[in-house]
This record gives structure tokens, C-alpha cells and sequence, in this order.
């Protein structure tokens, strides 16, 4: 791999951009092994290399079962906010890959998963949830899904669910602005 894309991207402290394109540009290369790419990333000392093996792995999560598995069981224990940030993305491109009713399963797993960067990263990444294809026509489902970790002994956690379900409840307002609260 071009050591000078690694070292742009260390150098780059803001934002998502460069790491998107540089991702991009590295899976257009067929001669290389993405994943275990990915996974050599994941020992850099810096969080934007780090961040990048989380876009890698996101992008190849939909057809490579074990990239959706490091994502879930390697990157969730990173440190970095930013890392954990390219998770959720990571877990979105997934979704909206697949599907997002077709998810469900791997949304409710990762939602019970006992490690809160876990399910932060359904819950952020998910975000607006009414937005999204299936949770927009079923918003009870998406509050349901979401309310279950509101108590979450993770702060970090709350703090997202919180926020979620505020993007619901402003949605939902707009649409039925007089049929407010809804019956759940």
C-alpha cells in the first residue's frame, strides 16, 4: 500500500472526507487483501488509521461475514471517539447495504450486545432512525428497539439513545403534528 495515503491521513486531524477517499481509492486495488488489510490497520497507533480500518471493514461488511465480525468484536474496543464514530458509519453501510428490515436480526443482536460501544454504534449510526427505509413506516418499532437501552449503566450510551429518540419524537411531530404523542 502507498505509505504516502497513510501518511496524509495521519496528518489529517478533522473530519471524515480523507479517510472516505482513501478508502475508496485502496479497495479499488484487486491485488490486495482488504480484510487482512483492515485488520493491520487496527494495531496502528494513530486513530485516523484506525479509523480507516473501520471504513475498510464497513464497506466489506455486506458481503464478508468475518469484516462485520472484526467490526464487532475488534473495533468496538478502541479507545478512540473518532473510531467509534467510523463504527457507526461502518454499521450503517451495512444496513443500508443489506437492507434495514433484512437487518433486524444483526440490529437486535448488536443492540443486546453487552458492550455499550456496541450498541451505541446501532443507535448513532441508525440515526435519524425515521429516516431510514423501514424504520421511517415503523417508528414504534425503531422507539422500541432503542428505548430497551436508555438505563444503560454507559453514559456514552444514554446520551445516544437520548438523542435518538429526540429525532424520532421531532419527526414524528412533523408528521402528525395533531395526533401528538402517538399511541405506541
Amino acid at each position: 500500500m502507498d505509505e504516502r495515503i497513510i501518511d496524509r491521513i495521519r496528518q489529517t486531524e478533522h473530519g471524515f472526507k480523507h479517510i472516505i477517499e482513501a478508502g475508496d481509492q485502496i479497495l479499488t486495488d484487486q491485488d490486495l487483501q482488504h480484510v487482512d488489510l483492515a485488520i493491520q490497520y487496527l494495531a496502528d497507533g494513530s486513530y485516523q488509521v484506525r479509523m480507516l480500518a473501520a471504513y475498510l471493514l464497513g464497506q466489506l461488511s455486506p458481503t464478508r461475514p468475518e469484516a462485520l465480525s472484526i467490526l464487532e468484536t475488534r473495533v468496538a474496543d478502541d479507545p478512540n471517539w473518532r473510531v467509534q464514530e467510523m463504527l457507526a458509519k461502518a454499521f450503517d453501510y451495512y444496513c443500508k447495504t443489506k437492507g434495514y428490515e433484512e437487518s433486524l436480526p444483526v440490529i437486535k443482536k448488536w443492540l443486546s450486545d453487552p458492550h455499550p460501544n456496541i450498541k451505541r454504534a446501532v443507535t448513532e449510526g441508525l440515526r435519524i432512525w425515521t429516516g431510514r427505509p423501514y424504520f421511517k413506516d415503523h417508528p414504534s418499532e425503531a422507539i422500541a428497539l432503542i428505548s430497551a437501552n436508555k438505563a444503560d449503566g454507559s453514559e456514552y450510551l444514554r446520551k445516544s439513545v437520548g438523542n435518538a429518540l429526540r429525532d424520532i419524537s421531532k419527526s414524528i411531530r412533523k408528521k402528525y403534528p395533531m395526533n401528538w404523542p402517538p399511541e405506541i
